[in-house]
């Protein structure tokens, strides 16, 4: 193992974070810096790495580097949402360009940080991330919507059908905790991109999440039944009471 740390040691009650990056002195900055600021947190120095500790452990967060040798972490982004892993992932990249940033999402990323960055930012993200799961529901007190034989609960954050729960990513339970907040509205893109924090990287990111929800909530994505577009205006969710 490329760190020192014992990941398996017991922890009750701490978020847990796993961060997988090439770079041994971020890795230990982040982990000192996060420890101190009361996460639990884990390190590896390649997705290979990472593969084998989440075989023994569930880290609620993931921050991942993108540009690593060998298996990078788009890759391994995409291998965890298709075999159903949604925890947070929070991409870290040295590529400005917002189409790479898009890149990122359509992988099932939930955020990204670009290098360099201040670990303050990484922390405030991750309290962002985690509050909203936790306490917005809540707070705005949402009856749960049907969708067809689905019901998303958005106080307990679970997508439940007949058979069982659907797997939800951080961004994809925010995007369909705006729309439960306002069934059979028109939202703008530009709406919905400020309340899911994608302002820097522009509309074309509020369409990719749809994308991804709407595979998440229809049978047929390219023929919603429930997430409806409106040209020219936005999107409108159409639930079943």
């Amino acid at each position: 193992m490329c760190d020192k740390d014992n990941p398996l040691s017991s922890m009750e009650n701490i978020l847990h974070v796993l961060i997988i990056d090439d770079d041994q002195r971020l890795r230990i900055l982040l982990k000192r810096y996060l420890s101190e600021n009361g996460f639990r947190v884990s390190g590896a120095c390649s997705a290979k790495e990472a593969r084998n500790l989440l075989d023994f452990i569930k880290p609620d967060a993931l921050i991942l580097d993108i540009s690593m040798p060998g298996e990078d972490g788009l890759e391994l982004t995409n291998f965890l949402r298709e075999n159903g892993n949604d925890l947070l992932i929070i991409l870290l990249t040295a590529r400005g360009d917002p189409e790479d940033r898009i890149i990122g999402l359509e992988a099932g990323a939930d955020d990204y940080l670009g290098k360099p960055f201040e670990p303050k930012e990484l922390l405030l993200r991750l309290k962002s991330h985690f509050r909203k799961k936790s306490n917005v529901s809540k707070e705005l007190k949402l009856s749960p919507i049907r969708l067809g034989s689905m019901e998303f609960d958005p106080v307990l954050n679970v997508l439940k059908t007949k058979t069982g729960l659907v797997h939800l990513t951080s961004g994809e339970i925010d995007l369909l905790r705006i729309f439960a907040s306002h069934p059979n509205t028109i939202l703008s893109r530009e709406k919905i991109m400020k309340q899911i924090g994608l302002e820097e990287i522009g509309e074309r990111a509020v369409d990719v999440q749809v994308t991804r929800l709407r595979k998440r909530i229809e049978i047929d994505p390219k023929c919603p039944k429930y997430l409806h577009t409106v040209r020219g205006k936005g999107y409108i969710l159409k639930p079943y009471f």
